[in-house]
């Protein structure tokens, strides 16, 4: 048997032993399958990793919708549906009409099964899941996409469902961009981090919720919402497109920056400090050709760190402009060892370290320097990094991420995250048989050998022209 052969029958055995765990992993409600619990490792306390996460089951719902076994997700987006609030409630520790529970379990009193929803209040901190409303109605498209369900989607129920949502996400606040204000951990990083404010996973899971409600909201009664979402777009995309970007020449712009301008004619918009910036080490770092959209942008901050699941999912949807995407992509080749390393990929880069790890995260002693969200890496991220791979044509970064995590996933028992600058190491508190990862790896696998499954999660692009037209300003221009 020749080399190559081999290395075909050892692949085929890792999926064989991959899907046999998820479907270990599937909780059952009824007799109907309704979800995958978070990990499936017996040799530490479940905590809630016995729960299904919203965020969590997305690649396995997409998983479960590109081989045909539509039945979960639908039974899943049922259920979750059911468990969101639809009152107002007086009770301010209790959750808003509208929003989606961080997860759910099945719970029995010896008569019946329930559900029981966590929307944060029994979570560490009582973080608040802001990621899961916007990612829930990612999903309903992705399986009308798939399945041609419309009838779904369109029940009255779904149809409120989702108005409900976007009535939180556009209601008017204290607030004047077209972004979403939200607090710390409010997303994948659901710890303190340094990400409150208008980080960029929640608005590229912003933009591309408004873009699937945009297709699903076509019944009567959706007309305002329609006209907010019609509204709000063009100016989400021009903001995140022209705020949030770094490249050479972004940087030479800000590095020349005044501050304390006044009126609608300034040109540091957002009162940047120059000094607050690590200009020469991103000089150093940014190789030519490439950038990528900053973690955070708000008064008097730019957040310079990258953040995988924000800039992967803003070349997927094409919330960034094809240039953009490519220089992204750019970036991670030329960054591999920092961004991708011994396991794709990092979560965020770089790592917060010293004075600045301790006042930010509170001294978390889960997110020290170079480990859980705190610049860890995170196997569940190879799907994302493979869709965008194929999005933009560049493949072959797809492949080489895919054979570094097929020489290690399985031999670790499947991690949760990985520690260290690298990530050599396996997670100091990371679950073993953690079934993001497992999906994350066999779903990047559909991807890279079926691109056609990429529609589930991508949308036609917003054109330059389209956008400035809307807006009534050029949003590639950075004279400021």
């Amino acid at each position: 048997m020749q080399l190559n052969e081999v290395a075909i029958y050892q692949g085929l055995d890792l999926d064989q032993d991959a899907w046999e765990e998820v479907e270990k992993s599937i909780i059952y409600y009824q007799d109907r399958p309704v979800g995958t619990v978070a990990a499936l490792d017996n040799t530490v306390d479940a905590l809630n990793y016995d729960q299904c996460f919203i965020r969590d089951f997305v690649p396995s719902a997409l998983l479960f919708l590109v081989k045909g076994r539509t039945e979960i997700v639908h039974n899943f987006l049922e259920e979750t549906l059911k468990l969101q609030p639809k009152d107002d409630q007086l009770d301010a520790y209790k959750p808003g009409r509208g929003l989606m529970p961080a997860s759910f379990k099945v719970v029995s009193n010896g008569i019946k099964e329930y559900l029981e929803a966590d929307f944060g209040e029994h979570a560490i901190a009582r973080v608040t899941p802001v990621d899961s409303s916007l990612w829930w109605i990612i999903l309903l498209r992705a399986y009308v996409v798939a399945t041609k369900d419309y009838s779904l989607a369109y029940r009255d129920d779904f149809q409120q469902g989702i108005r409900l949502i976007l009535q939180l996400c556009l209601a008017t606040r204290f607030d004047m961009y077209p972004t979403l204000l939200v607090p710390d951990g409010s997303c994948m990083i659901d710890r303190r981090l340094g990400i409150y404010g208008h980080p960029l996973e929640i608005q590229s899971l912003f933009y591309a919720a408004l873009r699937a409600s945009r297709e699903l909201l076509i019944c009567q009664g959706n007309e305002d919402i329609v006209i907010a979402i019609d509204n709000r777009l063009p100016i989400l995309i021009a903001h995140i497109r022209k705020h949030y970007w770094i490249d050479f020449r972004r940087l030479n712009a800000i590095y020349r920056y005044k501050g304390e301008e006044y009126g609608k004619d300034a040109v540091n918009q957002f009162n940047i400090y120059v000094d607050s910036l690590p200009h020469y080490e991103l000089a150093r770092w940014l190789p030519k050709g490439g950038g990528y959209l900053a973690g955070n942008v708000g008064s008097s901050q730019l957040d310079t760190r990258f953040f995988s699941l924000g800039n992967l999912m803003a070349i997927i949807t094409d919330l960034a402009t094809e240039e953009q995407s490519q220089g992204i992509m750019t970036l991670i080749d030329q960054r591999w060892e920092d961004l991708v390393g011994d396991m794709p990929m990092k979560i965020v880069f770089p790592a917060l370290e010293n004075e600045e790890y301790k006042n930010i995260t509170g001294c978390d002693p889960k997110n020290i320097p170079w480990s859980y969200h705190n610049a860890g890496n995170w196997p569940v991220l190879m799907w994302m990094l493979a869709a965008a791979s194929v999005k933009t044509d560049r493949i072959e970064l797809a492949q080489r991420a895919m054979a570094i995590a097929q020489a290690r996933l399985q031999e670790d028992e499947w991690p949760e995250y990985y520690d260290g600058k690298k990530g050599k190491l396996i997670g100091k508190h990371s679950r073993k048989y953690q079934i993001w990862s497992i999906v994350g790896f066999l779903l990047a696998k559909e991807i890279m050998n079926n691109p056609q499954h990429l529609p589930l999660i991508s949308f036609n692009p917003f054109t330059a022209e389209q956008v400035s037209r809307a807006c009534e300003f050029k949003i590639d221009s950075f004279d400021a």
